[in-house]
């Protein structure tokens, strides 16, 4: 059994683990003139273990970092990401201009070209514009640094309000263990593998095949858990790195707990930064079969539009939340069915239970009141049985905004 293990904020982000740097400037490549281009570099011997997107519509990009963590066996040592353009959708442009970026990368850095993968960034349809980006190489390579971390995290984001960063440090195997991680993204959020894009890093060594199975795990408590608008992006992906000194097979527990702790955490940024929302939803169901069934529940009442509006409405509407999860494909009794929605418990043994409706619609006022307050998430509880299976799942609430954002995104 591992021992109880405790995972503590430090500053850093994705390059506060030992041995990671990072950078991110303004290339040029969004009319807003805001930092638009992000490295990030691994230590000698990294691994690398990444999720992608489902989507037969996916960016070139894509397909390079799967070819080469694939050819490699996760030994590569840099990620790009370019924030503007998607470079999804533009022929062979797509494929033959991340060949370009990365084996221009690659030659200020020394490595070869497989050694670096690309991640790309906005809207679908439009080539990434070259002539700013590759003149910004040799300025983005030189600005690395073991702070560079809050930099870089800016540089990934789109229409994202907030930046998205965390870093966790615990004891483990009697000494020091740090895992850094950032993301982006806030609109096409329904993901089958992660999010828009992600990235963790961790300062142990850890066989490539474990610490892909490792991440894997992590992603589906964390990133697959979430939706914003229920639209899954052409270019998902999520960059995982891992590189020091190895720990104690007993201590690989508590590790992937740590990754699941820092992905859950860049997951429910993602969600409460969504188009236009004004609240978090977390969404836990219980007396499941299996984990997976009570997941796929819960995702299924954080994704229904009508749950979400009468979230943003602050309308206790219940009968939306039970309707959702018996479509999500998973058998329970109706008449085992316990519902709450923060402290309100509205059902038992699938019967309504008398509430006060004032006061539940007053709780989800409460937890929309402003942005990015300490408690901004609105809580839904749903117990289907005696199962041993438990799963969490976390989107927001759907309003009007996020129409106007999406409306006129290219014009």
């Amino acid at each position: 059994m591992t021992p109880s293990v405790t995972w503590a904020p430090v500053s850093g982000g994705i390059t506060a683990p030992t041995g990671f740097k990072a950078a991110g400037l303004i290339a040029g490549l969004k009319p807003s003139r805001k930092p638009d281009l992000s490295l990030l570099l691994a230590p000698e011997a990294a691994v690398c273990a990444g999720t992608f997107t489902t989507s037969v519509v996916r960016a070139a990009c894509v397909d390079l970092c799967a070819d080469r963590l694939q050819v490699t066996s996760g030994r590569v040592r840099a990620v790009v990401t370019n924030s503007g353009q998607a470079n999804a959708c533009t022929g062979d442009r797509g494929l033959a201009d991340s060949l370009r970026i990365t084996q221009a990368v690659a030659d200020r850095l020394g490595f070869s070209h497989d050694q670096v993968l690309i991640c790309s960034t906005g809207v679908i349809g439009v080539p990434i514009a070259m002539e700013p980006l590759l003149a910004a190489v040799d300025p983005l390579v030189d600005a690395l640094a073991p702070d560079g971390g809050a930099a870089a995290a800016q540089a990934i984001l789109t229409t994202d309000l907030v930046e998205k960063e965390i870093a966790l440090e615990a004891l483990l195997g009697g000494r020091r263990v740090r895992i850094g991680g950032m993301a982006k993204g806030s609109g096409m959020i329904h993901p089958n593998m992660a999010t828009m894009l992600g990235y963790l890093s961790c300062d142990v060594a850890v066989p490539c095949d474990l610490w892909q199975d490792m991440v894997r795990r992590a992603v589906n408590r964390s990133f697959n858990s979430i939706t914003v608008d229920g639209d899954t992006s052409t270019n998902d992906t999520f960059l995982a790195f891992a590189a020091g000194e190895p720990l104690p097979e007993d201590q690989l527990e508590a590790l992937e707990e740590g990754l699941t702790l820092v992905a859950q955490h860049l997951a429910r940024s993602i969600a409460r930064d969504g188009e236009g929302a004004t609240c978090l939803t977390e969404v836990q169901v219980e007396g499941t079969d299996l984990e997976t069934e009570a997941r796929q529940i819960a995702r299924t009442i954080c994704g229904s539009s009508l749950v979400k509006t009468a979230v943003h409405g602050r309308d206790p509407n219940w009968g939306r939340i039970v309707a959702a999860a018996g479509r999500a494909g998973v058998a329970f009794s109706a008449d085992a069915v316990a519902l709450w929605i923060g402290p309100h418990q509205l059902m038992s043994e699938g019967q309504p239970l008398p509430f006060d409706r004032a006061a539940a619609s007053a709780y989800l006022s409460e937890r929309a009141c402003g942005r990015y307050l300490v408690d901004d998430t609105v809580q839904i509880r749903l117990s289907l049985g005696d199962g041993t299976g438990q799963g969490i799942a976390w989107g927001c609430d759907l309003s009007d905004q996020y129409v106007r954002i999406n409306a006129d995104y290219t014009t």
